[in-house]
């Protein structure tokens, strides 16, 4: 069949609106049909050279729809099921998700070249392969994925408003209940309050921490993570590290999360000098891989055993994490809505994601 897409072909190029083919779906594969689709930051590095995938591919990695046919082989889910789909594929059984550590699942080696697992593509131009990110492309009107790939949930969620728990939602949530392993009367310091940073401010409010105090040099930022559960909030890091000594009486933050949309060393620094002796610094944020973007006090590391964690997909389960937030979503808890700062069509994806650069969104939405 064909669908529309956004296809990014290089680095510093817009994404161009193309029809391509798609193939029928293969053993353990479903037929998608999108509903809606986040524009996360991430796409936004494959833009910027930040990471580089293989080109072209269809871009987007945070989606939800209903699927429309199934492979063989495929029983988890069936045509007409409501699905959220998760950017990391669970395969459930590689050393990793037997160990309980899913979201570093061996299946997502490939998701920068856009390939499903058994080694092919499903997206077409022109006789031309055409990755998917996140072996998803949800910047396309339908697409072929991975059974792997999708969460089921029920019918009547409203789709384009729970597609943010496909990326934006478990990542920050968890990075301050999974990784930073948020505890009652904790002092938080979340660096960055965009898509991700929005939701570490929510976990660590659900989580019990007295104070969470929000960083973000943009006011309509700070005062989104003031009305969704920050106790504080400070335009610099500067003032923050003063708001946190007062706040702890010179002990320092318990846990710091960098979630900026460009990680460097300034503000892992920051972070590392804001937290207490034997605290936390979750790095959830991307940069460059091939950069160095920490460098600390060794020293510092040691006599006061302060620590550095990496975190993807917030340390969590996407098959536990996800039904566990549409339920969190439910009972009014977490919360969506308020997110989404503006909706567009496919083909307004580029103007999203300016908008997404300039700092106007919270988080933007394509809705089919």
């Amino acid at each position: 069949m064909k669908t529309r897409a956004a296809v990014l072909r290089g680095t510093g190029q817009d994404f161009e609106i193309v029809e391509l083919e798609l193939d029928p779906p293969k053993a353990g594969e479903v037929l998608i049909k999108y509903a809606a689709a986040g524009l996360c930051h991430s796409d936004e590095h494959l833009r910027h050279g930040d990471i580089v995938p293989r080109f072209p591919i269809v871009g987007g990695h945070e989606g939800a729809g209903v699927i429309e046919a199934v492979g063989e082989g495929v029983t988890r889910l069936k045509p007409g099921d409501h699905v959220i789909c998760s950017f990391l594929p669970v395969c459930g059984h590689c050393r990793f998700c037997s160990t309980g550590k899913s979201n570093l699942c061996d299946m997502g080696a490939t998701i920068l070249d856009g390939v499903l697992p058994d080694g092919t593509y499903r997206f077409h131009e022109n006789g031309e392969d055409i990755g998917g990110m996140c072996m998803l492309g949800t910047f396309s009107e339908r697409a072929v994925i991975s059974e792997n790939s999708a969460v089921k949930v029920d019918d009547d969620l409203d789709l384009t408003k729970v597609v943010l728990i496909g990326c934006g939602v478990p990542t920050g949530f968890g990075s301050a209940v999974h990784a930073a392993q948020t505890e009652p009367g904790d002092t938080i310091a979340i660096y960055g309050i965009g898509g991700i940073g929005i939701n570490s401010v929510q976990g660590a409010a659900l989580a019990g921490a007295r104070n969470v105090v929000a960083i973000d040099p943009l006011a309509n930022k700070r005062e989104a993570a003031e009305q969704l559960g920050a106790t504080h909030s400070c335009a610099t890091a500067e003032e923050a590290h003063e708001l946190i000594q007062q706040l702890t009486r010179g002990v320092g933050a318990d846990k710091a999360i960098v979630t900026v949309g460009v990680v460097d060393s300034t503000v892992v620094s920051n972070a590392f000098n804001a937290i207490r002796k034997g605290g936390t610094v979750v790095v959830t944020g991307l940069s460059d891989p091939m950069k160095t973007t920490i460098e600390i006090s060794g020293a510092m590391l040691t006599l006061f055993e302060k620590r550095i964690q990496g975190s993807l997909f917030g340390s969590g389960d996407p098959f536990h994490d996800i039904p566990r937030m549409v339920e969190l979503y439910r009972s009014g808890d977490l919360k969506l809505d308020e997110l989404i700062t503006q909706t567009y069509t496919l083909d307004q994806v580029n103007q999203g994601y300016k908008d997404l650069v300039d700092g106007k969104n919270i988080r933007g939405v394509i809705v089919y």
